[in-house]
């Protein structure tokens, strides 16, 4: 029982400092162009399970709250899911690659959301530069701002409760 609760508060607390980090830089968040800086948090998969319904969660509620569209509610949080769900199951291989599904994930659906739902000409190197925006953004966040996250919660682990993997 005690570890549910603390399952269930762990997830918890991601989905807040996600949403909360989400709507707080929601000028660079959202859009062709964003660096979602509350994707840094897509390294925690690393650390808990608990990490991937947070960032679900914190995705759902972020978006749901900036009002995008109501596609986005299902697939841009389902991308987040399937992402942290890769970065948890990766995690266990290399550390350098917890980042990457987001990285590639994000690159792939969103830049295929944006394309099709954004006015404009609906070409394939329209579609390549909307996934490469979205990528590179994504690519800056989880690996410039993720990793060092990783790397210093990763050396406060026991005093954070994290338990080794």
């Amino acid at each position: 029982m005690k570890k549910n609760i603390r399952t269930l508060t762990t997830a918890a607390i991601i989905a807040a400092a996600y949403a909360a980090l989400t709507l707080l830089l929601a000028p660079i968040s959202y859009g062709a162009v964003q660096f979602r800086v509350s994707e840094a948090l897509t390294v925690l998969p690393f650390f808990t399970p608990a990490a991937v319904p947070g960032l679900f969660v914190g995705c759902l509620v972020a978006n749901l709250i900036a009002g995008v569209n109501p596609v986005d509610f299902v697939v841009g949080s389902g991308a987040t899911l399937l992402a942290a769900l890769l970065s948890y199951l990766l995690g266990r291989r290399s550390r350098w690659l917890v980042p990457l599904p987001p990285v590639l994930v994000n690159a792939v659906v969103i830049g295929l959301e944006l394309w099709f739902f954004v006015d404009g000409e609906r070409t394939l190197p329209v579609l390549l530069s909307m996934m490469g925006t979205v990528g590179l953004g994504q690519l800056v966040v989880c690996y410039g701002l993720g990793m060092p996250l990783l790397s210093l919660l990763d050396r406060h682990r026991e005093t954070l409760g994290f338990r080794p993997r």
